[in-house]
């Protein structure tokens, strides 16, 4: 059983920055490939970036590239997500999720996920 606790969200204005964090409990956090999705209101659940469980390969949406950076402290067992120029449309709840199991096919994918955290709120203005 993993728990995970999201922290780092807030306000911030467009280009700026946040650094989110999502702390988990367990011993085996070193083996779970970690997930951040976010989700707006009335929209959907959507995948934003993933690490696999040895930190070695990471995954970006398409949206987030090239200013959102996905890292794990397996010392510390927590995950983190740094996210760059800011813009609006990032506005959303921010969920960090785990897995031991999933497949790459599969990172992006929110079912395919073991355990969630209860997310933390982004809100940048214009």
């Amino acid at each position: 059983q993993v728990q995970l606790v999201e922290s780092g969200g807030g306000l911030v204005q467009a280009g700026g920055s946040l650094r989110l964090s999502c702390a988990a409990s367990g011993r085996t956090f070193s083996s779970y490939a970690m997930g951040w999705f976010r989700q707006a209101p009335g929209k959907e659940r959507e995948f934003v970036a993933a690490i696999s469980w040895s930190g070695g390969s990471t995954f970006y949406a398409d949206s987030v590239k090239g200013r959102f950076t996905i890292s794990k402290s397996n010392d510390k067992n927590t995950a983190y997500l740094q996210m760059n120029s800011l813009k609006p449309e990032d506005t959303a709840v921010y969920y960090c999720a785990a897995d031991p199991n999933i497949p790459r096919a599969s990172i992006a994918t929110p079912g395919e996920y073991d355990y969630w955290g209860q997310g933390t709120q982004v809100t940048v203005s214009s």
